[in-house]
């Protein structure tokens, strides 16, 4: 029993890392093709906090995508 509980607690962080990561990604990459590309730009400018900003609502979308997708189906 407790061998199954953490085989599936393990399941699900590994689908949130994997979410997150791919979420992240996807932001950055947004953020980039919008013209707030946050790693280039010098100091803590609107298009940097921009950039920041459009990583982290991808990534927290990515977990929560991943999330949805990894529950059993009814």
């Amino acid at each position: 029993m407790v061998h199954a509980q953490l085989k599936q607690a393990l399941l699900e962080g590994v689908i949130d890392a994997l979410g997150f990561v791919a979420g992240g990604l996807a932001g950055g990459l947004a953020a980039r093709l919008l013209g707030f590309d946050f790693m280039s730009a010098e100091g803590w400018g609107g298009d940097s906090l921009m950039g920041i900003l459009l990583v982290g609502l991808g990534a927290g979308l990515g977990r929560a995508v991943a999330r949805r997708f990894s529950r059993p189906r009814s």
